[in-house]
C-alpha cells in the first residue's frame, strides 16, 4: 500500500490482529525487523524502528489492541446486561419496587433495545434531556455550547430514544442517525446523529458524532490505535480517529468517492453531502451549522473539520457557525496544530475546547518530545467548583506526575462529597444518582476517570459564559 504520491509523505501503520504473542516480544527485542513488516507498515522501517519510533511504544499500542480484541464479546455482553438491569430497574421504578412488583407477580419488562424509551448507561449516569430553557439563541456561543453538550450526550443513545428527544421535547427537526463504515476494520466503527434547530434564527444545523462508549472495544481500539498518517504541509494527525472518519485504505482521503448503492457509508462523506444538500436549498440560504462530540467524538469533529480544509470546501467553511469539543484527546502533532489555527483563522470558524478538571482523555496521548501530540485553540478549562477560565493548555497536561497524584486524589473525594450536597445549593438539576456515585468511588483509584463523562460538562453548561474569564 503505497500512500506518499498523493496522500501523504510518510506513515506507520499497526496491525494487530497479524500479530502473534511471539512478534510482541519481536518488537521490543528482535534485532532483524523484517520480521515485523507483517503487522507494521510503513515506507520507512528502519527509520521508525532503529532511530525515532521508541519500540516500546509500538508494543503497547498492538498490546491494547490485541486485549481488546480478546476480551471485546465479553465487554459487550457485559455492557448488555447491566444496561438490561438498569432499563429493568427504571421501567419498574427503581429497586424497592421491583422487589415488590416481583413479590406480586407482576414485574414490568424492560422497553426493546430499539425501543424510545432504552436507554444506554450514560443516560442512566445522567438522565437530564432537556434543554436549558434559560439559555437563548441570542446569546451566540453560550447557546451553541449548551445545545452541543446536550447533542454530544444524546449521541450515545439509540435512534429512536434519539429522535423522540429532538422532536418530542426539543421541537427540533430531526435530520438523521448515521451508522458509519471503517474501511481499514470492514465493520460499523462510527456512529454520528444530526438535527436542525428550527427554534434559532436563522436555523441551526447540529452534527454530534458519538464518543466512546464504556463497554465498546471496537471505540476504545480507535483510541489506542497509535497509527499516524503524515499529511503533506499538514502534519501528523493519529491514524486510529481518521480511520473512524472515513479515511480509504487505498486512496487516503481523496476529495470524490463512490457513494452510489450498495457502497458503505463513511462518516466524512455522508455528511459532507448531507450538509450540501441542504444548505444549497434556498430555504436553508442563511442556516448555519455546529460540529460537535463528546470524547472520541470531539477529536472526529474537529478532523472532520480538517479534512474539509484539505478539500478546500470554502463553501461549507464559510457556513460552519462553530466547532465544540467537550473532554476531546489530542490530534495531532504541532505542524498540525499550527496549519488548524492557520484555517480557522482564514475561514473565520470558532474552535471551542472544553476541559473538565483532572478528565484524563485530553491529556493523552503524551505531548512530550515521544508522541509529539499538541493540542491547539482555546482551551476552556474548569474546576471541580465549575469556575472556568480560557487557558493555552489544561494544568496537568499529561496526565501522570507525582505532583499532581495526591491534589488529584483529594479532588475525587471532593466530587464524592459535593455531589450529596451540590443539589442543595445549586438546585436538584444538579443531583446524582446512585450510579453516578458509585462512580466517582471509581475516581478514589484513576482519578480522573469519572471526570471524562458528560454530566460535569453538562453541569458547566448551566451556566457557561458568566463563570468563564480569559
Amino acid at each position: 500500500m503505497a500512500y506518499e504520491a498523493d496522500f501523504c509523505r510518510d506513515y506507520l501503520l499497526l496491525k494487530p490482529k497479524h500479530a502473534s504473542l511471539l512478534d510482541l516480544v519481536r518488537i521490543l527485542f528482535s534485532s532483524d525487523i523484517e520480521n515485523l513488516r507483517r503487522f507494521v507498515e510503513t515506507p520507512k522501517l528502519a527509520h521508525h524502528l532503529r532511530d525515532s519510533e521508541p519500540r516500546w511504544l509500538i508494543f503497547i499500542s498492538i498490546l491494547a489492541q490485541k486485549l481488546l480484541l480478546y476480551f471485546k464479546n465479553p465487554m459487550a455482553r457485559t455492557g448488555n446486561v447491566l444496561e438490561l438491569w438498569l432499563n429493568l430497574l427504571s421501567s419498574n421504578g427503581g429497586f424497592c419496587m421491583l422487589l415488590l412488583n416481583l413479590l406480586k407477580g407482576s414485574v414490568v419488562k424492560p422497553p426493546g433495545r430499539s425501543s424510545a424509551t432504552f436507554t444506554s448507561v450514560l443516560a442512566n449516569l445522567d438522565a437530564r434531556v432537556e434543554l436549558d430553557k434559560s439559555i437563548t439563541t441570542n446569546e451566540s456561543s453560550k447557546y451553541g455550547a449548551s445545545l452541543s453538550i446536550m447533542a454530544s450526550k444524546l449521541s450515545y443513545e439509540n435512534e429512536a430514544f434519539v429522535q423522540t428527544i429532538v422532536t418530542d421535547h426539543w421541537k427540533m427537526e430531526f435530520l438523521g442517525f448515521f451508522n458509519f463504515w471503517n474501511d481499514y476494520e470492514e465493520q460499523i466503527s462510527t456512529q454520528a446523529m444530526m438535527f436542525n434547530d428550527t427554534t434559532s434564527n436563522p436555523d441551526l444545523i447540529m452534527v454530534a458524532f458519538r464518543g466512546t462508549e464504556p463497554f465498546d472495544a471496537d471505540k476504545w481500539r480507535t483510541d489506542v490505535d497509535f497509527s499516524w498518517f503524515d499529511l503533506h504541509d499538514v502534519g501528523k494527525i493519529h491514524g486510529g480517529f481518521m480511520k473512524a472518519l472515513g479515511l480509504q485504505k487505498k486512496t487516503g482521503w481523496p476529495k470524490e468517492i463512490d457513494m452510489g448503492p450498495g457502497q458503505p457509508s463513511f462518516a466524512y462523506y455522508t455528511i459532507r453531502q448531507k450538509l450540501k444538500d441542504i444548505l444549497m436549498d434556498k430555504k436553508y440560504e442563511k442556516t448555519k451549522f455546529i460540529v460537535t462530540g463528546h470524547s472520541l467524538g470531539g477529536a472526529l469533529a474537529i478532523l472532520f473539520v480538517a479534512v474539509l480544509v484539505l478539500h478546500e470546501e470554502a463553501w461549507l467553511l464559510e457556513r460552519l457557525d462553530g466547532v465544540y469539543t467537550f473532554g476531546q484527546p489530542r490530534v495531532g502533532d504541532e505542524q498540525f496544530g499550527e496549519f488548524m489555527k492557520e484555517k480557522l483563522r482564514v475561514y473565520d470558524v470558532k474552535y471551542l475546547r472544553y476541559v473538565y478538571c483532572n478528565d484524563m482523555v485530553p491529556r493523552l496521548p503524551y505531548d512530550n518530545n515521544i508522541f509529539l501530540y499538541k493540542h491547539f485553540g482555546p482551551c476552556l478549562y474548569f474546576t471541580s467548583c465549575y469556575k472556568g477560565k480560557v487557558v493555552e493548555e489544561e494544568p496537568n497536561k499529561n496526565y501522570f506526575s507525582l505532583l499532581w497524584a495526591i491534589p488529584m486524589f483529594l479532588n475525587a473525594v471532593m466530587e464524592m462529597i459535593r455531589g450529596f450536597i451540590i443539589p442543595y445549593i445549586n438546585g436538584t438539576v444538579y443531583k446524582e444518582g446512585w450510579l453516578l456515585r458509585l462512580l466517582r468511588l471509581i475516581g478514589f483509584a484513576i482519578p480522573g476517570f469519572s471526570a471524562h463523562f458528560p454530566q460535569d460538562y453538562v453541569n458547566y453548561s448551566i451556566g457557561i459564559c458568566p463563570r468563564t474569564r480569559t
